[in-house]
């Protein structure tokens, strides 16, 4: 999910786990469906500090970052497999 700070200041945005997400004034940023549920975050939102933004695309960009992700772990497991040693 993507939130945007519409306030005139930066703000920390409380998340589970005891971290914080910082935005800079009209900054966007990436949360979890499970994080938006989280009291701080809702209470944020009900304020107008913050604004969720494309709910249902989230998701889909939250499943593609994170193969994003594990598709550059593999290819980095894969170079340190792939080490060669002696002369070339």
């Amino acid at each position: 999910m993507e939130i945007k700070n519409t306030t005139k200041r930066p703000i920390k945005v409380p998340l589970p786990a005891g971290k914080r997400l910082f935005l800079k004034p009209g900054e966007k940023g990436q949360i979890t469906p499970k994080a938006a549920e989280h009291p701080p975050v809702k209470k944020l939102i009900d304020e107008g500090s913050i604004e969720i933004l494309d709910v249902g695309r989230g998701k889909s960009k939250a499943s593609g970052g994170s193969g994003g992700i594990s598709g550059s772990q593999d290819s980095g497991g894969g170079d340190s497999g792939m080490r060669k040693t002696g002369d070339r």
